[in-house]
């Protein structure tokens, strides 16, 4: 069966090399189907669900994980309900819908919504896609890396954003498979939705009371234990941005690339478009420039105004 994502470019970025003062590349999964990386985790195990005998498709997703399961719902000709937190805005129950997909809110947060859905799973042919946690969703975030090693490169250091884990799971994998077991990869969270630097700083999982940032597609309050795991197997630094920082990084790649993406995504732009620390000496810099399905000219406005709050 052929896979649901497609293989993105990678883009050599003159705006963002001249801010840093160093080569930065960037993958560009914003130009995936759904819109975000997404696809290629959620698609690989919706595929393996459905050669196993699934009907039924069921999520907890308020945001792009949803989307990319409504997707390939669609794709492989199957039902698919997705469970949403009171906190989904309505623009991003629409795109859900419109892939054919039911859209049941419950809860105010994915943990309940997570909770709903795994009752749901008991009906007879359904099959639970978890947006992050799950061996399958890594395996298929881990094709990222190999288009890498493909095209080349080898980066110096890889940049990505951290919601639950799963992207950073993936990668992670996709470097030991292609042999990369000395690329460094930045882990970038915006505050208040930093659970992964709470743990790693913890030595433990760290379940955050509540998210305060406006980058909602990284608000896991637990993030998967792989993920956690993985900082004893290899170079991880965790880095922590503001809402502002990364709105602003929103804001700037749209000027520069003509590509809108979220604050979770602005959030792995901004240590680069700000000069961290942290990517001095490790050129190229790679990028991975998830996207956002729930991006818009309005959004970002909206973004821009709450941020400056």
């Amino acid at each position: 069966m052929a896979p649901l994502h497609v293989q993105t470019p990678i883009w050599k970025s003159v705006p963002l090399s001249m801010a840093l003062g160093s080569p930065v590349l960037l993958k560009m999964e914003a130009l995936q189907p759904v819109g975000s990386f997404k696809i290629r985790g959620m698609g690989y195990a919706c595929q393996a669900s459905y050669e196993e005998g699934a009907t039924h498709l069921i999520c907890a997703s308020g945001g792009n994980a949803g989307y990319a399961v409504a997707y390939a719902g669609r794709q492989l000709g199957i039902t698919v309900t997705i469970v949403v937190p009171q906190t989904t805005p309505e623009w991003t129950r629409d795109i859900i819908r419109r892939e054919g997909a039911q859209v049941v809110e419950h809860g105010e947060s994915w943990d309940s919504a997570h909770a709903y859905a795994l009752q749901l799973t008991q009906e007879k042919g359904a099959a639970y896609i978890h947006p992050f946690d799950d061996p399958r969703v890594w395996s298929g975030h881990a094709t990222l890396v190999e288009e890498v090693a493909q095209e080349g490169p080898k980066p110096g250091v890889i940049v990505v954003s951290v919601g639950g884990g799963g992207l950073l799971c993936g990668i992670l994998q996709g470097l030991h498979q292609v042999g990369w077991t000395d690329v460094p990869v930045i882990t970038v969270e915006t505050r208040g939705a930093d659970s992964f630097a709470a743990s790693v700083a913890a030595d433990r999982l760290i379940t955050l009371k509540r998210i305060t940032s406006i980058a909602t597609t990284l608000a896991a309050r637990t993030v998967a234990a792989e993920a956690l795991a993985w900082t004893n197997r290899h170079p991880i630094t965790p880095w922590t941005v503001t809402d502002r920082a990364a709105v602003d990084a929103c804001l700037r790649f749209a000027n520069d690339h003509r590509i809108l993406v979220e604050p979770a995504c602005g959030a792995a732009l901004a240590p680069v478009y700000d000069n961290a620390a942290v990517l001095s000496g490790r050129a190229p810099v790679l990028v991975i420039v998830c996207g956002g399905a729930g991006a818009s000219l309005e959004l970002l406005r909206e973004w821009d105004r709450k941020a400056a709050d």
